[in-house]
């Protein structure tokens, strides 16, 4: 697969704005959407007043698609990833992943479908300070009880996709943030999950380092088809990407597609994001 540059203009700003285009054979054009979202909201008790942090959120997010959700602080994008990995789940509202209603699941199955096709990369790379980098990449499948040789081959092969084969024996305390963060996004996609969220994964990031972390997602995208959310605060690499969604006091305000028709949704799913 091959990937080009598209250009296009940023409404707010007036400026343009460099895009990474995946090959249009990634995006999954047939079916109903990987993700749908349905009225989401998600309230808190907080000294005996409601707070209300979703207001009826409606997205649609098809397979191999490449995003970013962006706002200012307290928008509610970290709740909604939360929810969308089912780390949190909402007041009311659906989210359905691959069919799926996450929403009526118990604890036992979300777990399940969480584990096995939801991948999440952190700020914080949360990596196991006692394992070395491969066997931190191994984890997931060996909590599985998959076998270790198979465990190993896939985390030695994904830490050499992520520029990392030559630190696979070295633990964390050995690696620098980057390269900490390199081996968590290894780990994220070990077990070939649906869909990867990223909640600020260069957020203690170096600008340089924050730009090859960011190349990352694209190639992971353009090698494994995943779908990829991230939530970030840089302005430059969510605009870097063929779809922004904008959100402000817990809605969707701006939803914004690339022009490359690659990026759109197809033509007979409805608009509800």
């Amino acid at each position: 697969m091959s990937d080009v540059a598209t250009t296009t203009t940023d409404s707010a700003g007036g400026t343009a704005v460099e895009r990474t285009a995946i090959d249009r054979s990634v995006i999954d054009r047939t079916g109903e959407a990987l993700v749908l979202v349905e009225g989401l909201t998600k309230s808190f008790q907080h000294m005996g007043e409601t707070l209300e942090v979703l207001r009826g959120i409606d997205l649609n997010i098809y397979g191999g698609e490449v995003l970013s959700i962006v706002g200012a602080s307290g928008a509610g994008k970290s709740t909604l990833m939360h929810c969308l990995g089912t780390l949190d789940l909402p007041t009311t509202g659906k989210i359905r992943l691959a069919g799926e209603d996450l929403t009526s699941m118990g604890n036992a199955r979300l777990a399940k479908v969480r584990n096995r096709h939801i991948g999440f990369v952190f700020q914080f790379h949360h990596l196991l300070p006692e394992f070395t980098a491969v066997e931190n990449v191994m984890m997931p499948g060996l909590i599985q009880g998959r076998p270790k040789a198979e465990m190993e081959k896939r985390g030695k092969a994904l830490l050499d996709e992520v520029g990392m084969s030559h630190r696979g024996s070295h633990r964390p305390g050995e690696l620098s943030g980057g390269e900490q963060q390199r081996v968590a996004i290894a780990r994220s996609v070990v077990l070939g999950p649906k869909l990867l969220l990223a909640d600020e994964p260069t957020g203690n990031l170096d600008t340089a380092t924050s730009e090859a972390i960011h190349q990352l997602f694209f190639d992971i995208n353009r090698e494994h088809g995943t779908t990829i959310v991230v939530v970030t605060h840089n302005i430059a690499f969510a605009k870097s990407m063929p779809r922004v969604v904008t959100m402000r006091d817990g809605r969707v305000i701006q939803d914004d597609r690339s022009d490359n028709d690659a990026f759109r949704a197809p033509a007979n799913a409805e608009a509800t994001d």
